[in-house]
């Protein structure tokens, strides 16, 4: 059985990532790249790049073809563009990515560290108003937290770890 995880590694063997600080050169480099974020809407209401598209990874398959409900436009004619996709980590995006090269995206990648780095990087991030996001506001957004049912049976107290 593979774990979340295992799905991530063999993703990364099949998906090319870039690193905030290349995302920054190739926006500039690139006016026709496409920033697709694959988070969930909260999310990408709450904080994301400016200029990016939302399509959550739930729906990516179906947002990817014409003729369903989820289908979007500018991302079904980007099979042929620069595409960078970017979560939270850059976990989902790789997974979306790894799905993106099966429908015949041809230069897609994921953004390693995802949004997390690309604020570490100290760029900019932007809520549904169009207003910058404070970098402390987006750190403290994307802190991790785990209920304690959700953590591993036997991890539950913390204390515990070595």
């Amino acid at each position: 059985m593979l774990t979340f995880n295992d799905l991530i590694a063999a993703g990364r063997e099949e998906v090319r990532e870039i690193m905030p600080w290349d995302l920054t050169i190739r926006i500039k480099e690139n006016p026709g790249l496409l920033v697709l974020d694959v988070r969930e809407p909260y999310e990408f209401e709450a904080m994301h790049i400016r200029g990016s598209i939302n399509v959550p990874r739930g729906i990516l398959e179906s947002a990817c073809e014409w003729d369903y409900e989820e289908t979007v436009p500018e991302l079904v004619a980007a099979r042929h563009r620069e595409v960078v996709v970017v979560c939270r980590s850059g976990r989902r995006s790789v997974l979306a990515v790894a799905v993106m090269q099966q429908l015949g995206y041809e230069d897609a990648v994921s953004l390693k560290t995802g949004l997390r780095g690309w604020n570490d990087y100290e760029e900019p991030l932007i809520n549904m108003d169009g207003e910058m996001v404070d970098e402390d506001v987006a750190d403290d957004f994307f802190t991790s937290r785990l209920r304690p049912e959700q953590r591993r049976p036997g991890l539950q107290d913390r204390s515990k770890l070595p």
